[in-house]
């Protein structure tokens, strides 16, 4: 999720809280996709549950997070997406996170600890600084 201070890009970050897994970790917004529902769909209703936040814009990114789950013994390969809110919005947590707060991206980056994130955080920044979002990766939001 991203917003814009003194017209620059702020990213928002979570710290996940005790009890949660990946706990203590600054991360992004993230889930489950439930059965029948999109991946976009699921985006979106993690975003809302966690953060009680609704996307202005919302977009996939053009790129894919991976990763290999030893628990599963599974690669994933999970959809990206950019999400610009309203920086006045109210933020409500959910258990899952104990602080939240807005970085710019090199801090952002600094603070995630997943290499992946850490690309996808500059991958969205280069997106919204070109200022060029291609209507096909737009998802519109009722």
């Amino acid at each position: 999720m991203y917003s814009y201070l003194d017209r620059k890009p702020v990213f928002l970050l979570f710290r996940r809280a005790k009890g949660h897994i990946y706990e203590g970790q600054w991360r992004m917004v993230g889930g489950k996709v439930k059965e029948g529902e999109k991946y976009w769909e699921a985006a979106v209703r993690e975003m809302k549950e966690e953060t009680g936040l609704n996307p202005i814009r919302f977009f996939t990114l053009p790129s894919v997070n991976q990763f290999y789950e030893h628990r599963t013994d599974k690669i994933l390969t999970i959809p990206a997406f950019a999400a610009e809110v309203s920086l006045h919005d109210k933020i409500v947590l959910n258990s899952e996170h104990n602080q939240y707060e807005w970085f710019r991206v090199e801090d952002a980056v600094e603070k995630v600890i997943w290499p992946e994130q850490q690309r996808l955080l500059r991958l969205t920044f280069t997106i919204i600084t070109s200022e060029i979002i291609p209507e096909e990766w737009c998802i519109p939001q009722t």
